[in-house]
């Protein structure tokens, strides 16, 4: 708080000069000092506010007056709403298809701004703070699309009869519009949104593929040019969940079901949007015409069970950057005696939403944030919303978890991400146990297991700022029972086995 209020007062300099300079001419007698005094007086008085206001921005904490009492998103027991910056324009006869993402590597990510704050006025993704990554795709056709039916969902919701409309429509290339073309590989390198990175983590994408020889007019067979569709991957990536409410009012989650989301995605390419409370899209709100087709769409799914996509597809190891974008090392946290001694606790949370600004730091864009917050002395969970820098690399696993680990301070008044511990619960590096016997456990998949160690050591008042924890050490003697008989434990999260999948 002291350097904020020393760079206040450097701000505003001029108020603390023209009060000394009134000072000394009210003792001479001058006339004109109360002109010093009264203009001195208005740049001297905004100095403590803004130097509250740089000091809650530097060092984010949670607070009452941070809590929601009323919201318009009716978020569910699993909601994540994430408002992504939209993607480029594609050629108008595009085709929409999925993509897999078999191979990602980060070419550049390279901003100049350290640890302070950069704004830009007129764009969310400024090419310094977007990372550019060379991804290698295999974008589906309609072959594979008839042969893997519910589980592609390349087809229209009208199914054969768009087909073959399109194809008399426009000959062959209206055949291809309506994605009955072979499925292909393409190697290019593509700024990604940073809210969006999770999308290739995951290994699935939404992509517009622009008619064959337009990027090549020398040969009118080459594949069209590809435009991710960075939003809408993160919706068939699993990270932004979808919930369809019907005309008669029930509703169904459709999150990480692909070939339902693409028809859906299909439906509001082609009536200009759909608009979404949240992850909500309700038909009984749209015009009966497109309300039909997504009725459709749920008569489709329903004769063609499809079975949800894994959290993340096979071979993550390929696609995994994580380890190459910026973001606090992940570790089981440091833990301040008196901290522990006087009562503090850690307590989980979940993002609820994110939105981006126009903000950024070298680690992270700053984002404006809702979350649930699961209080440790069994009160109710509340909601808050929160402006916070998150680093690119749990971005990075989004589609995973959103949890995060706040620690409260003693009096219960205020929480503060600890991002050390929420990446290694994330699973932004495999934490590790080493048995007093020297032998190593790995921890991949366990993130309960990992949050009950976290709040053992937390209880103890012992710091382990590493991923490792190592037994073998003296000041671990006191909880080395309890930690053996967590890992012991076999239990894995559901969601997080794919964890595993990088050893």
């Amino acid at each position: 708080m002291l350097g904020s209020l020393l760079l206040a007062t450097v701000w505003c300099i001029p108020g603390p000069v023209g009060l000394a300079l009134g000072a000394f001419a009210w003792s001479e007698g001058e006339e004109w000092a109360w002109i010093a005094l009264v203009a001195g007086l208005a740049c001297t008085v905004p100095i403590p506010f803004l130097a509250a206001g740089y000091a809650r921005r530097q060092f984010p904490r949670i607070t009452r007056r941070d809590r929601q009492k009323h919201t318009d998103i009716p978020y569910g027991d699993a909601t994540f709403v994430l408002w992504a910056p939209r993607s480029p324009q594609a050629h108008p006869r595009a085709r929409l298809a999925r993509a897999d993402v078999l191979e990602a590597s980060l070419v550049r990510y390279s901003p100049e701004g350290e640890a302070t704050y950069t704004t830009y006025g007129d764009t969310y993704t400024p090419d310094e703070f977007t990372p550019l990554v060379r991804l290698t795709l295999r974008v589906h056709g309609a072959e594979e699309t008839g042969a893997a039916g519910a589980a592609d969902g390349a087809e229209d919701a009208d199914g054969a009869e768009y087909a073959y409309e399109a194809e008399d429509a426009y000959g062959a290339d209206g055949a291809w519009q309506a994605g009955r073309s072979a499925g292909f590989e393409v190697t290019d390198e593509w700024r990604v949104p940073s809210l969006c990175l999770s999308a290739v983590t995951a290994g699935r994408l939404a992509v517009l593929v622009d008619p064959p020889g337009t990027s090549d007019p020398t040969d009118p067979s080459a594949p069209g040019r590809i435009t991710p569709l960075w939003p809408r991957s993160t919706l068939l990536a699993g990270t932004r969940t979808s919930r369809i409410v019907d005309l008669e009012g029930r509703t169904t989650d459709v999150t990480r079901y692909p070939g339902r989301l693409l028809r859906h995605m299909r439906i509001s390419l082609d009536v200009g949007g759909v608009d979404m409370a949240g992850d909500l899209i309700d038909l009984r709100g749209l015009d009966a015409a497109t309300a039909a087709r997504y009725t459709a769409v749920a008569e489709w799914a329903r004769a063609r069970p499809e079975s949800p996509a894994p959290v993340t597809e096979p071979g993550e190891e390929s696609r995994w950057i994580v380890d190459s974008l910026p973001g606090e090392r992940a570790a089981f946290g440091s833990v301040s005696r008196r901290w522990s001694r006087k009562g503090g606790v850690l307590v989980r949370a979940r993002f609820l939403q994110m939105s981006p600004t126009h903000t950024f730091q070298d680690h992270g864009p700053v984002l404006d944030t809702v979350l649930r917050i699961r209080p440790a002395d069994g009160t109710p969970d509340f909601v808050a919303a929160r402006r916070l820098t998150v680093p690119l690399d749990y971005l990075a696993v989004l589609h995973r978890t959103r949890d995060v680990v706040l620690y409260v301070s003693p009096d219960g008044t205020s929480y503060v991400v600890d991002w050390a511990r929420t990446n290694l619960l994330a699973g932004t590096t495999v934490a590790k146990v080493i048995t007093p016997d020297g032998l190593e456990l790995p921890l991949a998949g366990r993130p309960d297991a990992l949050w009950a160690l976290m709040n053992l050591l937390a209880s103890h008042g012992l710091s382990n700022p590493t991923p490792v924890l190592d037994l073998r050490k003296r000041r671990m003697s006191a909880v080395a029972g309890p930690v053996m008989d967590l890992v012991r434990d076999g239990t894995t999260d559901a969601l997080a086995a794919p964890y595993s999948s990088r050893g």
